[in-house]
């Protein structure tokens, strides 16, 4: 693992792996040790997402192991290298009920891209060097080794040179069908994916976008593959794309529930993945399979003719500062109870360009994706399209780790906050200061207010109103307080990130408000 760069791993202490640690105690890799394995593996894909390395979690034999399946598939849905290393009951007793024997192979096999058991110790380090490889290799995604108790032995036989994959090569013609598209078009856009980022193919991206004069939307970890701020990056007008778009070319982003199952009005829609396995069936698309950044460079360096898109990106400049003077009123407002547009307009003003934003939550989390604007590469983590909560303090703690000196803002609705709030246990003992701010209308707002729509009942729905989750922090070593009027919200966050230490700003949201959601799940 060390080979390919990463130099942390997250954890929580088991017998069955003791040796992990020993061997990470003498390559001085730092670890992480977590109060549940849940946030331990996805504290490991947040480091695969933050780095762009190989993210590591050593999970003990049995219960360790399925604690971490829902931040496995995460990664896998997310295409994070994510490389998994497991305890297991040892072999010369298999089948005699050692404590915690269980086949782990066949649990996590189809949310892995290689799920195998190591059976002889001088192949150790070539498997481990084999489940990192292969996490890299576009597609990306989790990898899995185990290790029975009675196989560890004290050498790792030969282990390779931590070599970086690279993608595989596009096929020429379909790159040429790409670029005259895109280059006849008179409507053209580029929405920017997870996978876009992943190839570190940020300035071939701008290269391919400024030489097309093509706009640029976002998606996932796309955000910040360009600024918010530049002329070609759009946020606020989804709607007018749909609408008058002819040519979508999505890079590096499934074609999903998010992207209307790949229908963008009537518009022509083009598909970049960066491997085959991502080519999507559901939909007749021009696609284009291969290094992502190696089509970006290609559509940056297209000579032929092309229309110019001069008229169309002032069309969308003019919907996108309209549609920003109508999200003042949202962001600015003083209305009592607190609506959560106002906790994302004192948010913006306070959060640097490199500030790292996680999101874990459903209706909450979705107002920061409609009003946080990002800068930078790899400063906004989202839950992906598995939809998974409980991802925020394990990703919060990676971020801290990585980041140590930028802004770490973990943004939580209440719900999402029961899943993992306990690991600020970890944040106090690794000295790790995140700011976290609760959106605490007291319910599953994502769900009741759509049953109640549906049904016009609900049931299921509702949390303790006015919970204390900042009392909780105080409690585990941090600090925080509960927010209930608009005008106290900046000055709290300004104490929040002041303050060195993990502190939680619990602040009450009016519970009527209903998130605009429009997308069809299913």
């Amino acid at each position: 693992m060390a080979a390919f760069g990463t130099d942390v791993m997250f954890t929580l202490n088991g017998g069955h792996i003791w040796p992990l640690y020993d061997a990470a105690r003498n390559q001085d890799m730092r670890v992480v040790d977590t109060r549940h394995e849940q946030s331990a593996t996805f504290a490991a894909e947040a480091y695969a997402k933050l780095t762009r390395q190989p993210g590591f979690a050593a999970l003990t034999a049995g219960p360790g192991i399925t604690n971490g399946v829902s931040a496995i598939t995460s990664a896998k849905f997310n295409g994070a290298p994510l490389v998994v290393l497991g305890g297991r009951a040892p072999q010369g007793r298999w089948g005699s009920g050692s404590l915690q024997e269980l086949d782990h192979v066949p649990i996590v096999d189809s949310i892995t891209k290689s799920a195998t058991t190591v059976t002889d110790p001088e192949s150790a380090g070539a498997v481990v060097h084999d489940a990192a490889a292969t996490a890299l290799t576009p597609h990306r995604g989790p990898t899995f080794v185990d290790f029975p108790l009675d196989v560890f032995g004290p050498s790792a036989g030969e282990v390779p040179d931590g070599e970086i994959p690279g993608g595989a090569e596009p096929d020429g013609d379909a790159l040429e069908a790409l670029a005259a598209l895109v280059a006849g078009a008179e409507r053209p856009a580029f929405v920017v994916g997870s996978d876009v980022y992943w190839a570190g193919a940020e300035d071939e991206l701008r290269a391919a976008a400024e030489s097309l004069g093509v706009p640029c939307f976002f998606n996932g970890m796309g955000r910040g593959m360009l600024p918010a701020d530049d002329p070609l990056s759009f946020l606020r007008t989804r709607g007018v794309l749909k609408a008058r778009a002819d040519v979508v070319v999505v890079l590096g982003t499934p074609l999903d529930f998010r992207l209307g199952f790949g229908v963008f009005g009537e518009a022509t829609v083009a598909h970049v993945v960066d491997a085959a396995s991502g080519i999507a069936d559901h939909v007749d698309v021009l696609t284009v399979a291969g290094d992502i950044g190696l089509v970006l460079g290609t559509l940056a360096e297209w000579t032929g003719e092309r229309i110019d898109h001069t008229d169309w990106i002032a069309e969308l400049r003019a919907a996108e500062v309209a549609a920003a003077e109508r999200d003042m009123a949202l962001l600015d407002s003083d209305a009592d109870p607190i609506k959560p547009g106002r906790i994302y307009g004192e948010l913006r003003r306070r959060l640097d360009r490199d500030g790292v934003v996680i999101c874990d939550g459903g209706d909450f989390a979705s107002y920061a994706g409609k009003f946080i604007e990002v800068y930078e590469p790899g400063c906004w983590l989202d839950t992906g399209p598995y939809g998974c909560l409980g991802n925020g303090l394990g990703y919060a703690i990676a971020a801290r780790v990585a980041r140590p000196d930028s802004q770490v803002v973990l943004l939580l609705g209440d719900g999402a906050a029961g899943f993992s709030l306990m690991d600020v246990d970890t944040l106090v003992r690794h000295e790790l200061p995140v700011v976290m701010i609760v959106g605490n209308n007291g319910m599953w707002g994502l769900e009741k207010h759509p049953m109640q729509a549906i049904y016009g009942w609900d049931i299921a729905c509702d949390l303790q109103p006015e919970t204390r989750y900042d009392d909780v922090v105080r409690a585990l070593g941090g600090a925080g307080e509960t927010v209930r009027a608009p005008a106290a919200l900046g000055p709290a966050l300004d104490r929040a990130l002041a303050s060195g230490v993990p502190y939680l700003v619990n602040v009450l949201t009016d519970p009527d408000d209903i998130y605009p959601r429009s997308s069809n799940l299913a």
